[in-house]
């Protein structure tokens, strides 16, 4: 790129600068915030998904390996979702991508995960938000909190000043604090019997079941 260190760029600007040099910058920066620059080292694979990231303005430092995007930011990388006011993602000489999302005063960040293959939907809020892609781990930091639901009904909740959730191995962590959500700075879990859930996940199952029955025929 010509243009590596270019100053704020303006919502015209930065669609011109798509315009010109998008293919690069979407397939090499910003689709990498699972990782796809690592996975280009490895071959690359269909289970990969494409990441789309919408803003009201782009700043891209080449140098640095940096991308800045502020204002209503929305980034959509298969069936996740994370909204915010800006986010800064910066690539390592592996590949490897950390992501922070910070919330303006009197706003939330926040983050959506499906997993449809368990009838899981991950809710998390909080004032920042950061992904490390090589870990596949989400932590939400200041007034933070993450709802688990399953086939559409609140089962886990678990407030504090920092919840980090792992993608791949599905294991929650939080921290209490100054800044937690929960009372008294502490932490706060609220979690249903691994059997309740499990009948859930059975029944919601059994009703895909029966739709997909009577849609065949």
């Amino acid at each position: 790129m010509t243009d590596r260190t270019s100053p704020h760029v303006t919502p015209s600007a930065c669609r011109h600068r798509v315009a010109r040099a998008g293919a690069l910058l979407l397939t090499t920066l910003l689709v990498g915030m699972g990782g796809i620059a690592h996975a280009q080292q490895q071959g690359d694979s269909a289970e990969d998904p494409s990441t789309l990231i919408l803003s009201d303005t782009l700043h891209y430092d080449d140098l640095k390996r940096q991308s800045v995007f502020t204002g209503n930011v929305v980034l959509t990388r298969g069936l996740m979702k994370l909204t915010a006011d800006k986010l800064e993602v910066n690539e390592d000489e592996a590949g490897n991508q950390h992501g922070t999302a910070i919330a303006n005063k009197g706003k939330i960040v926040t983050i959506r995960q499906e997993r449809p293959e368990t009838f899981d939907v991950i809710e998390g809020t909080g004032l920042r938000a950061e992904y490390d892609s090589n870990k596949s781990q989400f932590d939400l930091i200041g007034q933070a909190v993450v709802i688990r639901y399953i086939c559409g009904k609140q089962f886990d909740t678990i407030r504090g000043e920092r919840v980090r959730y792992n993608e791949k191995t599905g294991v929650y962590q939080a921290q209490g604090g100054a800044n937690s959500s929960a009372p008294g700075g502490r932490v706060r879990s609220v979690v249903e019997p691994r059997s309740k859930a499990d009948a859930a996940v059975a029944e919601c199952r059994a009703k895909g079941n029966k739709k997909a029955k009577q849609t065949n025929g």
